[in-house]
């Protein structure tokens, strides 16, 4: 892999990039608050999802409301290639706030996956889908009169780390990492040297160099 600057694609990522390796990059650039500390892993049993944030924001209810579908409908309809959907929840596990026929909609704009800071359910259809979904776990209840998106397209927090619209994110087994537009091309071109950086260290431990050797000669660990 190759260190010099050229531009580096989304399938590129998807192919050669990883969370902790872009995480490493960003901290670099003194941005330490990029990955949510909380578990939301794999949902789909597909363990890795690149793509950019289309954002959604979800509120329980405590009334019953016949529109309680409008927001999520509407943000699923506007879904462009390569975005991720953003669920943020607060955490709140009171129903699923997605499924199959969410993941269906936002499919057929362009929609790459989804990371929701809640419930999901359908597991076994979106799996069927090859649909990347993150999640907090799984509910059988439906959204209806319990919870619903109030604004989408918008700046959302997931564990006190914000996505805005069109940010880069990054999912896999790890956990998640998102980099704002403004950094992106740096944060990006410094993983895909550092991925290249620790191929050559696996090949000089392979080759019988110590650790410590390895690490002054390379700096990278």
């Amino acid at each position: 892999m190759t260190s010099e600057k050229h531009e580096i694609t989304l399938d590129m990522m998807r192919k050669s990039l990883y969370s902790a390796v872009v995480a490493d990059a960003i901290d670099k650039l003194g941005l330490r608050h990029q990955s949510p500390r909380i578990a939301l892993p794999p949902a789909t049993g597909i363990h890795k999802l690149v793509g950019r944030c289309k954002t959604t924001r979800w509120i329980d209810l405590e009334h019953d409301d016949p529109n309680t579908y409008d927001g999520e409908l509407e943000a699923g309809d506007s879904c462009q290639a390569d975005d991720v959907m953003i669920c943020a929840a607060d955490g709140s596990m009171r129903s699923a706030i997605w499924g199959e026929l969410l993941s269906t909609a936002a499919q057929s704009g362009g929609c790459v996956g989804a990371i929701v800071d809640g419930a999901v359910r359908d597991v076994g259809r979106m799996e069927a889908m090859q649909f990347p979904v993150f999640a907090r776990g799984t509910s059988v209840y439906d959204s209806m009169n319990r919870q619903k998106v109030v604004e989408y397209d918008v700046p959302v927090k997931i564990a006190g780390v914000e996505f805005c619209p069109g940010d880069l994110v990054i999912a896999d087994r790890d956990g998640i990492v998102v980099v704002p537009r403004k950094v992106e091309a740096e944060t990006i071109q410094n993983a895909w040297k550092k991925v290249g950086d620790e191929d050559r260290v696996r090949e000089e431990i392979a080759n019988g160099m110590n650790a410590q050797e390895v690490y002054k000669r390379c700096g990278v660990l």
